[in-house]
C-alpha cells in the first residue's frame, strides 16, 4: 500500500510541473560566466566545465560585463591513518583542496574554496587494483568538489542582491 501510495505522489508531483524551491540556485548574472583556468584540460576543468553545463550556466568567451569564474588551483594530498601489523600503510586520508573566483563586474571578486576529504584503504599487495580504484576516488572528489563550488557560487546570491 504504501508503494503505491508513495508512486502515485510521485507521478502526481511529476505531472503537475512542480519543481524544488532551488531549481533555479544561480544568480541571474552566473548564469552566463566566462570560465579560466591554468589548465584548462586538467580533470578538475573539465569536470567543473560539464557541472557548469548541467546547471544551465551558458559558457562563453572572455567579455566585458560577463561575470568570470577562474579556478585559482587544486591540490590534492594523502596521510597515513593506520598501519598493519607488519608497518605497512593500511588506510589513507585522502584531501582535495579547491579554490576559485568568481569575479563579477561592478560588484567585485568573491573567493570560493571547497575541500574534499575520504579514506582509501591500501594494501601493497594489490597495488594495480589500488591504484585504479584510487583514480576513480579522485574522481569522484573532483566531482563532488565542482558541485560544493555550485553550491558556493548559488549562495553569491544575498551578496549580489544587497549591492
Amino acid at each position: 500500500m504504501l508503494k503505491k501510495l508513495s508512486l502515485l505522489l510521485i507521478l502526481f508531483l511529476t505531472a503537475c510541473g512542480w519543481h524544488f524551491k532551488n531549481g533555479e540556485q544561480l544568480p541571474p548574472e552566473l548564469r552566463t560566466l566566462s570560465f579560466e583556468s591554468a589548465d584548462q584540460y586538467s580533470e578538475m576543468s573539465r569536470i567543473l566545465r560539464n557541472q557548469l553545463l548541467l546547471n544551465d550556466v551558458k559558457i562563453v568567451d572572455r567579455q566585458a560585463g560577463v561575470a568570470k569564474l577562474r579556478l585559482v588551483g587544486t591540490s590534492s594530498e594523502s596521510r597515513v591513518v593506520s598501519v598493519f601489523k607488519q608497518a605497512r600503510e593500511a588506510e589513507k586520508s585522502l584531501a582535495l583542496h579547491v579554490q576559485a573566483i568568481v569575479d563579477m563586474p561592478n560588484k567585485g571578486a568573491y573567493p570560493l574554496e571547497v575541500s574534499v576529504y575520504r579514506s582509501f584503504f591500501d594494501d601493497s599487495r594489490a597495488a594495480l587494483a589500488k591504484s585504479a580504484e584510487r583514480e576513480m576516488i579522485m574522481k569522484d572528489m573532483y566531482q563532488q568538489a565542482a558541485q560544493q563550488l555550485i553550491i558556493k557560487m548559488a549562495g553569491l546570491q544575498k551578496a549580489v542582491s544587497n549591492q
